[in-house]
């Protein structure tokens, strides 16, 4: 039995990839999705698709590198249903480049989308959760959560803090909010769109020759949904059976 239907959830990054798999599946089970991304066009297409399909959906545009956008989201989903059953923190952009290459900008994305924005959705929601007293936050890592490539540094250094911040956040909220870290493999996607160095693109290119698609990771979060209450998968790594990585 899937335990999604009526939640009401809001998935940053929802505009392609992860995102977007994962808001089809949970509206196609019953659940209330609020979309967020830069792309407010791709939202609106998204949302006309799952309405069509009988389903429940609104989109805001969201970049999560502003705190308010974040808050601004939180609130509507609040104020439209009446509360918020989970956040997906699943927005991240992958630079990827070699450190003496000094891409000092491209670092300092990757921290305030993958870190900072992390963190501003869970400044957002967790004042709703703790009032309600009931709630879930997903936070999408990596592999590259475990391991280090190179190439990957800072965006290894990314994951790794998403998995700090989150265990310790398990350990603080105590037993009313549930925490779930989800960790893909290679899963085709938009992220490597991101990749300015020409030689890490081609090298990414051939790592994704193995790659599983964005629904295999959507699965995977409804199952962290469906969960009991008192059932908390703190942490999942999904990946290709052929993956060595």
């Amino acid at each position: 039995m899937l335990n999604v239907k009526d939640k009401v959830v809001i998935i940053t990054g929802a505009s392609s990839g992860i995102g977007e798999a994962t808001a089809r599946l949970l509206a196609k089970n019953g659940a209330k999705v609020i979309l967020g991304a830069r792309r407010i066009d791709r939202l609106e297409a998204i949302v006309k698709d799952i309405h069509a399909e009988g389903g429940i959906a609104e989109c805001q545009t969201l970049d999560v590198t502003q705190r308010k956008q974040l808050e601004a989201i939180a609130k509507f989903a609040k104020d439209k249903f009446g509360h918020v059953d989970v956040l997906i923190n699943n927005a991240g952009v992958m630079p990827l480049s070699t450190l003496d290459q000094l891409n000092v900008e491209e670092w300092d994305r990757m921290i305030d989308v993958n870190i900072k924005g992390v963190l501003y959705g869970i400044a957002a929601i967790l004042p709703v959760m703790k009032e309600q007293k009931f709630g879930q936050i997903i936070n999408l890592s990596s592999i590259a959560g475990h391991t280090v490539y190179p190439t990957s540094a800072v965006y290894c250094a990314t994951k790794f803090a998403v998995g700090a911040i989150s265990e310790g956040l398990r350990q603080e909220v105590g037993g009313d909010i549930r925490v779930t870290v989800i960790s893909p493999g290679v899963t085709k996607s938009e992220l490597a769109d991101t990749i300015s160095d020409e030689a890490a693109r081609k090298g990414i290119q051939e790592f994704r020759k193995l790659c599983i698609p964005s629904e295999a990771i959507a699965r995977s979060i409804q199952f962290a949904i469906s969960q009991p209450d008192d059932v908390d998968v703190s942490e999942m790594i999904v990946r290709p059976t052929a993956s060595p990585y």
